[in-house]
């Protein structure tokens, strides 16, 4: 098992934060509150310990009046009063039943902190592509950040509160009734040394020898246990992937390759899960011995006092139920340790990944020096590298005016798409100075996103849909060529495979006219449609969004001919930068 004190250091950093948060006084008069009603069962466990030896004396002594008093009403003893066990039963469920309430009512408001937290800190400051350019998934912590923040939160909110509750739980009935099967068991003498309370003194090395074998049984299940998620979540992206590109793999006839990619990852949940299972068979083994044994063990020990005479039945019961208490409270591990190894795995993904949001700020370079309250698009000096260091673009240094319209040219590779993410302020291997007009600005790439749910919300991304009147949209998709769309505008489909490449991009070409920005980037944003249609939709631009500054990245010279100005990339640096005199075609 993994050492205690690093994954202790990190369920408490998962942890404290919540309770120290803005909803910190819910959230501790919930914990308090479920925490007070388990305490409540353990002291009502310690009550029915007396009722039990009360009941089993007065059937020993055929005391009819006792029995039904025990049962229904209440009955004063040399211990105290004791209710009967009607009124102690329905304490007890309703009890039982709000501490169960509470515990899922701080579940769910922790596990939303806490996922708002982890989202804020993934999506913030574009962590997750930052993550995406330099992790190595299988040492950095960051392969499947869907499952561990929807999994793995939601796990590790269930076990903190149930390990938590249930271990202090153990702890209190311990020195609960310590102390009772101290005084009801007794003395021994064995060698002629006497044992005082000697049934502690079992139930303690008892204790401890299913401890140690279990610790050295069940030790490999948490990184068995840690394997077993990340397999299964592989397994489930993948199947993801394969969903989201069913057209690309129809078309390459590449179903064989992804059903042996697919079994073959399937392979590894179910290589793994047989190692689980004979791990855990050997621990069941151990567990359920262990657990049957302790049925009768104590019975077994302290019988020769109660055929002696020493004690009677009801007492005998009560030194069972007392050594049963006390020896489940010192087996503690033993009975939760396949939970404490889910729970320790899953401590682990969780700060593994927020070791990770770290590490993307301190591994990658701040990039160029970027000022947003320009009135141009100003590049000084500016210089685009590779993760691996290897460079694009060396000390370009260029100028966009306000109503201009400029094209950026140049052959693959020559770091026109890079260019387009560093204006965009998302490529981090930059230097130099990138200035920015303060006015609204947009991004259009090569493939647009295409959001899951209608296409009403795919047509106005990222704008909030209810906030475009649904005769503008009309109007607007209208015009882009996609008036066949309007009678499934609130249907929720995959669009990003329904809709074909063109279609896709002439979506993007709406929220451009939706949105109008005072400065649009396109990159390859039309070239998946035919040169008429590309010369339509940027003279649509041109007559929709007059006042917007456009900046494109193409490969044909048609869409170059529909700009005012042409500059050229090659061998890392600006070629030329030049006015382009032909009138844009009408």
């Amino acid at each position: 098992m993994r050492r205690v004190g690093p994954v202790l250091r990190d369920a408490w950093y998962l942890s404290i934060p919540y309770f120290r948060s803005e909803e910190k006084w819910s959230a501790l008069i919930l914990l308090v509150s479920t925490i007070a009603l388990n305490l409540s069962l353990v002291g009502m466990t310690v009550m029915l310990n007396f009722w039990n030896g009360a009941f089993f004396d007065s059937i020993q002594s055929k005391d009819w009046t006792s029995f039904t008093q025990l049962i229904f009403l209440y009955k004063k003893t040399a211990h105290g009063f004791l209710p009967g066990f009607c009124e102690i039963a329905a304490v007890y469920i309703l009890v039982a039943v709000y501490a169960t309430y509470l515990s899922q009512w701080l579940q769910i408001r922790w596990r939303r902190w806490l996922t708002a937290r982890y989202l804020d800190d993934w999506i913030g400051d574009r962590t997750y592509y930052r993550m995406s350019l330099t992790s190595k998934l299988d040492v950095d912590g960051t392969d499947n950040p869907d499952q561990r923040i929807s999994e793995d939160i939601a796990n590790f909110v269930t076990s903190t509160l149930s390990l938590g509750l249930d271990l202090m739980n153990n702890v209190v009935t311990l020195f609960s009734f310590l102390g009772i099967l101290w005084t009801i068991s007794g003395s021994i003498t064995l060698l002629g040394v006497t044992i005082p309370g000697y049934m502690v003194w079992v139930a303690l090395i008892y204790a401890i020898v299913g401890t140690w074998l279990t610790h050295l049984i069940g030790r490999p299940l948490v990184r068995l246990t840690f394997n077993q998620q990340k397999v299964e979540a592989d397994f489930r992206f993948a199947l993801m992937r394969l969903r989201e590109n069913t057209e690309g793999v129809a078309l390459y006839h590449g179903e064989a390759e992804e059903r042996g990619a697919l079994n073959g990852r399937f392979g590894f949940v179910v290589g793994n899960w047989w190692a689980i299972m004979r791990r855990t068979r050997f621990l069941n083994f151990l567990t359920t011995g262990y657990g049957q044994i302790a049925n009768i063990f104590p019975i077994v020990v302290a019988a020769p006092r109660y055929f002696s005479g020493a004690i009677a039945l009801g007492v005998l019961t009560r030194i069972s139920d007392a050594f049963g208490q006390v020896q489940s409270a010192l087996s503690w591990l033993v009975s939760n340790y396949s939970n404490i190894a889910s729970w320790s795995a899953t401590v682990e993904r969780l700060g593994t990944f927020h070791r990770s949001i770290e590490a993307a700020h301190v591994k990658l370079p701040d990039g160029a020096v970027r000022d947003q309250h320009g009135e141009a698009v100003v590049l000084d000096d500016v210089s685009l590298s590779l993760p691996n260091g290897q460079k694009l673009i060396e000390h370009a240094t260029f100028r966009v005016a306000a109503g201009q319209s400029i094209v950026i040219t140049g052959a693959s590779g020559s770091g026109k798409s890079t260019l387009f993410r560093a204006l965009a302020g998302i490529w981090p291997y930059a230097q130099g100075t990138i200035t920015l007009p303060a006015g609204q600005s947009l991004f259009l790439p090569q493939r647009p996103y295409m959001p899951l749910g209608s296409l009403r919300r795919a047509a106005t991304y990222p704008l909030d849909p209810a906030s475009v009147p649904d005769e503008v949209l009309a109007e607007a998709m209208t015009a882009c060529g996609l008036a066949h769309l309007l009678p499934e505008l609130e249907e929720k489909r995959g669009w990003s495979q329904v809709l074909s490449g063109g279609e896709q991009q002439r979506l993007a070409i709406v929220r451009a006219v939706l949105a109008k920005p005072e400065w649009l980037f396109l990159d390859e944003a039309t070239a998946n449609l035919d040169p008429e249609a590309e010369i339509a939709l940027y003279a649509l631009l041109r007559v929709r969004l007059p006042q917007t500054t456009l900046i494109s990245i193409a490969h044909r010279e048609s869409v170059a001919r529909l700009h005012d100005r042409r500059i050229v990339l090659a061998k890392g640096r600006i070629e030329s930068d030049s006015t382009i005199l032909a009138a844009p075609a009408e």
